[in-house]
């Protein structure tokens, strides 16, 4: 009987760890490792290849317990003297969701 229902739980436990790692997200995330560069927003191509200026907010995150910083398009336009927005890009960097680090990059005038 003992075994039966340790089997059991052991099942549920796989099943529940499939499904639980499979889930559609807007982002891909690996689970040992993850190094993104996804678009946010774009404005005119033409004017993105000139932008003079890039600036960069970070937010970083341990373990996925304890996560710190301004990662937000105001912070990054205010990092890199930007006035007039280009492109938006954003950045994840993840190794076995240990140390993550999340960064919004604005490019401008």
């Amino acid at each position: 009987m003992k075994k039966s229902l340790l089997s059991l739980l052991v099942l549920l436990s796989l099943t529940l760890a499939l499904f639980s790692t499979s889930c559609a997200t807007s982002q891909p995330m690996g689970l040992l490792y993850t190094d993104l560069r996804i678009p946010l927003a774009t404005g005119n191509a033409a004017e993105a290849t000139a932008s003079p200026k890039v600036g960069v907010a970070v937010s970083k995150s341990i373990l996925g317990l304890v996560a710190t910083g301004d990662s937000s398009i105001t912070a990054a336009c205010a990092n890199g003297g930007i006035r007039k927005i280009h492109h938006v890009d954003w950045e994840a960097n993840s190794i076995l969701g240990v140390i993550s680090t999340y960064r919004c990059v604005v490019w401008g005038e």
